[in-house]
């Protein structure tokens, strides 16, 4: 845990100057600066490829310490960093509005309002969805310890400031989805990060719901991660709408911007209601997927290759990389696991090399609980390489605004309003009508179709009188 005294830089927008807890924040990077200072790269000397073969294999464990930033890293700390900076513009601790914030309850403040106006929050939401393996709490974690956990203010520009500020707090969301284990967690992890003695826990909601809003508004808390979000598919009946609903609250009245982490399942319990949906990704959605082999495996095992304890260094070939990538479906844990069990095989032989045949004895010895999974994944990957496209779809049905076209299980639906016309010049045609301020005298017979329609070839009466016309090709070849 850092703990750093307060140092403050201009900020970037006019409208965050001024304001303390903006400006103690690390100061704005580039995109390339922020790649370097994101990422981590464990060193290997080649002294320690000499070294005795069980000390070797010690090394191997610094193979989980590689961190290689991918191009979402960047998207997801620029959100964070928004994020943050958003929240904390509403509580300037120089401010009568945040005093007043501070001292009374969002429900219960007093009807009079500071001269500078209520408090208006400003918490957004950021979700991260992604299977396990894909690198969700390592990007987090990486982008998290960016900045410091809590940062000591005692003065600025002359006036006292004694606070202590928490810029960001993660905890794991509860199996039972209970809004009171969410809130112990959440008040022990403040504690620890204030160094404070945990103060006693009120029995009842409400209450408990008190003490937690007082600690969050003290501490300038600037974002909520919650982690392990898919937990809420596994709560009894109502248990995730509760939870939900009090994480929202948090955001609406003490605009603290919270950020879910979870496994895929997590989205599908999102898109049930358009409003926790939107919540959830005001400032950001962002969904890590397994690698392709593309540039970013590339940019991934060119890291990871050089990590070798082996006294040969086996290069990096075309055939070794499409086979890791292979073996672990895009997995990076699975890479990882991959690689460090080829290198704890073949250290202490007498040719320390690594080879493709080593690979797959690697993966079939590592990759056991995961095998189906993994079988799953490179299945559908090669049924989706192996398809078939018909080249010439057919129409299964009409639906209302939309054609739905088949092409064999794939169906592929082009939106549209079927009742406007699609010719251009009828169009216009009809758009004049419909827009004239004299539609009435452009009407000559108002029951021209009232009067057919009773007749028994009422079809042949309309075409005789020039209303309808169904052999507009035939007139078009006579042309």
């Amino acid at each position: 845990m850092r703990v750093v005294p307060a140092c403050y830089h201009k900020a970037v927008l006019p409208e965050h100057r001024g304001n303390p807890l903006i400006e103690s924040l690390p100061q704005k990077v580039s995109d390339a600066d922020l790649g370097v200072q994101l990422s981590r790269y464990p060193s290997v000397m080649a002294d320690e490829r000499l070294l005795e073969p069980t000390v070797r294999i010690e090394y191997l464990a610094r193979l989980k310490d590689l961190r290689q930033p991918l191009p979402i890293y960047i998207d997801c700390f620029r959100a964070i960093e928004t994020a943050i900076k958003e929240g904390y513009s509403a509580k300037n601790p120089l401010s009568p509005t945040t005093m007043n914030y501070l001292h009374y309850p969002v429900d219960n403040r007093p009807s009079i309002p500071p001269v500078s106006g209520f408090f208006s929050p400003k918490g957004c939401g950021i979700t991260v969805i992604g299977e396990s393996g894909v690198g969700k709490t390592c990007m987090l974690e990486q982008i998290l310890n960016w900045y410091p956990d809590v940062i000591e203010h005692q003065d600025y520009n002359n006036e006292v400031v004694c606070v202590r500020q928490i810029v960001w707090l993660k905890v794991d969301c509860p199996a039972d989805s209970s809004i009171k284990a969410l809130c112990y967690r959440i008040m022990t992890e403040l504690d620890k990060k204030l160094g404070c003695i945990p103060i006693r826990r009120a029995a009842t909601i409400p209450l408990l719901l008190e003490q937690i809003e007082a600690r969050i508004k003290s501490c300038f808390l600037g974002i909520l991660v919650i982690d392990e979000m898919q937990n809420l598919n596994l709560a009894k009946a109502g248990g995730a709408d509760r939870l939900l609903s009090f994480i929202h609250s948090m955001m609406n009245n003490l605009g603290i911007p919270v950020l879910f982490c979870a496994n895929p399942p997590f989205n599908i319990l999102l898109a049930k209601t358009l409003k926790t949906a939107r919540r959830a990704e005001s400032n950001g959605y962002f969904e890590l997927s397994l690698l392709e082999n593309d540039a970013e495996w590339s940019l991934f095992i060119d890291e990871l290759w050089l990590l070798q304890w082996t006294r040969t260094f086996t290069p990096l070939t075309t055939a070794l990389s499409d086979k890791l990538f292979d073996l672990s479906v895009g997995n990076l844990e699975l890479a990882v696991r991959i690689f460090r069990e080829s290198q704890r095989i073949i250290i202490g032989h007498d040719f320390e090399e690594i080879t493709i045949e080593l690979l797959e004895y690697s993966a079939a010895t590592t990759i056991r609980a995961s095998q189906d999974a993994v079988n799953e994944i490179r299945l559908n990957r090669s049924v989706g390489f192996l398809k078939r496209k018909n080249t010439t779809p057919a129409i299964d049905k009409e639906s209302e605004g939309s054609v739905t076209l088949r092409n064999n299980t794939e169906f592929l639906s082009i939106p549209g309003d079927l009742s406007r016309a699609q010719h251009h010049e009828f169009s216009l045609s009809i758009s004049e009508l419909l827009n004239s301020s004299d539609f009435s005298n452009k009407i000559h017979d108002y029951d021209l179709f009232q009067r057919y329609a009773c007749q028994t070839e009422s079809m042949e009466a309309l075409q005789k009188c020039g209303c309808v016309c169904d052999t507009l090709l035939t007139q078009v070849d006579e042309v």
